[in-house]
């Protein structure tokens, strides 16, 4: 079965003054997901979204909350994201001692469990794991800020991950975060991504929320 092209719009840029009103406006413009990215000022450098946030953004939707753990020891706030509404709960490799068991607790928790990948990380720390997880998210800039420039060299790692996905979980997403625009999605789509995460793309983009998903959804194959 193909995997879907979707588009999860990152409530990074968005202007929390009327984050219900932009939500709304995404939602209704044809994203498929809203991300909403936490950090913890440790594992990143800034500080962001409390469950608080995904709760708020459960009350003006429904369409799924794709929650990203950029934060150490995960496992301990799982839980609290899960209850407040998040359908999608990715949780880094390279805060997870215990990677199995944290993936194990977000499945039990309601949520469809997925895990991520810094662009330094080796691709064969995800081998032991592809199997039970419902996405992949490779980080194509540096976590921590929206407006990153897209790092190129990410691209083989999309595709070897997509590859090892087809042989032991060809139903799993391949998300790709950061820098996602209308010049950097094809490229990231031909090496083999099918969620495809935008901040700056949808937000700040000039003619509109509603426009800027509609310009990304366009380069997706009929």
């Amino acid at each position: 079965m193909a995997v879907p092209y979707l588009i999860s719009a990152s409530i990074l840029s968005a202007d929390f003054t009327r984050l219900g009103e932009q939500i709304e406006t995404v939602e209704k413009a044809g994203a498929d997901w809203i991300h909403v990215d936490v950090m913890d000022g440790h594992f990143v450098p800034n500080l962001t979204m409390g469950p608080f946030i995904v709760e708020a953004c459960r009350r003006v939707t429904q369409i799924p909350l794709d929650v990203h753990l950029m934060i150490e020891k995960p496992e301990n706030l799982l839980e609290a994201y899960a209850h407040a509404g998040a359908s999608n709960l990715t949780v880094h490799v390279e805060t997870c001692p215990n990677l199995h068991r944290t993936l194990q607790t977000i499945h039990e928790l309601g949520c469809t469990a997925g895990v991520v990948i810094n662009p330094a990380t080796p691709v064969i720390l995800l081998e032991p794991i592809l199997h039970m997880v419902d996405m992949v998210l490779v980080m194509s800039v540096n976590p921590g800020y929206s407006s990153q420039t897209f790092l190129p060299e990410v691209l083989t790692k999309v595709t070897a991950i997509r590859h090892l996905l087809d042989q032991v979980n060809p139903t799993a997403n391949l998300e790709i975060d950061g820098g996602i625009n209308t010049s950097t999605l094809p490229q990231a789509l031909k090496a083999g991504a099918n969620v495809f995460v935008a901040a700056h793309a949808i937000f700040d983009y000039p003619g509109g929320i509603a426009a800027g998903v509609q310009q990304l959804r366009a380069l997706f194959p009929a």
